[in-house]
């Protein structure tokens, strides 16, 4: 049955000579897998691949067998935002393959939560749109992400304690817990200023805090990329 849905892509692998499989976050179905034909091909008349770089903002229509399957298909798709800036701006393509990782890891519902992709994609959309004032973004992020996954945090005695009570060991001092209230309390672009260490800090206790309630979250291995870009 074929259904009309947006998406968000996360990531894809190559399957045989042409293909991918796709894993997208939907609005109508929540986090799904796709075979794609053909998009790899030589021969193909349009570059179809680039429709699923991390987070490219996709109209769908999209076949659905079953419930039970597992691997869907697409019929159409076209990007409904194309970026102005992600992919060319090596901070913020960055912070978007951090953001990428972190959503691969914790979107794991097959259901469809709107409130939680209008988030996503309000975020991505500033992020491409911003001048300026997004080198906190990704923290801001996952703060507000931990919400929509059912953990999140009101208050930084809060997000202290409970880092506290799982023997985290670091503490911060006056100026990281006064930016870490700050990120909490206001939405993107604040400009609060934070050296590297303590950014630094801030991003691995949000990390250390989502291991907490997400099993099985494993490494983040986009964290060496944000340390380089982020100065």
């Amino acid at each position: 049955m074929l259904h009309t849905t947006r998406g968000i892509a996360l990531s894809y692998i190559r399957y045989k000579e042409s293909s991918i499989i796709a894993r997208i976050y939907t609005e109508t179905f929540g986090i799904q897998t796709y075979i794609v034909n053909g998009v790899r091909s030589s021969k193909s008349k349009s570059n179809r691949i680039a429709f699923f770089q991390p987070l490219t903002l996709l109209d769908l229509v999209v076949y659905h067998k079953n419930k039970e399957d597992s691997i869907h298909r697409i019929s159409e798709l076209k990007c409904y935002a194309p970026f102005a800036s992600i992919p060319y701006d090596v901070i913020k393509s960055g912070l978007g393959l951090f953001v990428t990782e972190m959503l691969g890891k914790t979107l794991r519902e097959e259901e469809n939560n709107e409130p939680l992709f209008h988030f996503i994609e309000q975020s991505v959309l500033y992020l491409d749109g911003a001048e300026g004032g997004y080198e906190n973004f990704h923290i801001q992020f996952l703060m507000q992400l931990a919400h929509y996954l059912g953990f999140g945090v009101e208050t930084v005695d809060d997000l202290e304690s409970e880092l506290k009570d799982n023997h985290f060991p670091h503490r911060p001092d006056a100026q990281e817990h006064a930016a870490t209230l700050q990120m909490l309390e206001n939405g993107y672009g604040l400009s609060i200023p934070l050296d590297r260490a303590r950014r630094i800090n801030i991003l691995e206790k949000l990390i250390f805090f989502y291991k907490i309630h997400m099993e099985g979250l494993g490494e983040i291995k986009s964290l060496d990329v944000l340390r380089e870009v982020l100065r």
